[in-house]
């Protein structure tokens, strides 16, 4: 199975370490899951992830921390995925705030999400941690 990145890194983000937190086949087109992004330093808590695959975008896949900290759940997962002007979003469940999948900034708000960089390896769906 060939290589397939879904977004080019510049090459100093090749060195860093890439977790693989689900599968392709995982996924629901047009939809979020969550996922957990295990920390490798066991001081810190594992952190859940809202993975986004929107197929008819050039990047695909998305991932951006799914606490909510508005609503202060971890729900942004269960979001409706669309668009406002040029940015991908997902409105929150909870206040229906809009969070970019490619920056985690709020649109209505001055507070954002973390946001991950992605890639398919393998048909493995990985974060860079």
């Amino acid at each position: 199975m060939s290589l397939k990145t879904v977004t080019q890194w510049p090459s100093s983000l090749e060195d860093q370490q890439w977790q693989t937190v689900c599968q392709m086949e995982d996924l629901i087109s047009n939809s979020g899951v969550c996922a957990l992004l295990e920390q490798s330093d066991k001081t810190v808590v594992d952190e859940q992830v809202a993975i986004f695959h929107l197929p008819d975008t050039e990047q695909q896949v998305y991932a951006i921390g799914n606490y909510d900290p508005i609503g202060k759940a971890n729900v942004l997962y269960r979001g409706i995925v669309g668009s406002i002007g040029e940015n991908l979003v997902v409105a929150s469940p909870l206040f229906k705030q809009h969070f970019s999948l490619q920056t985690g900034q709020c649109l209505q708000q001055d507070i954002s999400v973390k946001n991950y960089p992605v890639r398919i390896m393998n048909q493995q769906v990985q974060l860079l941690v």
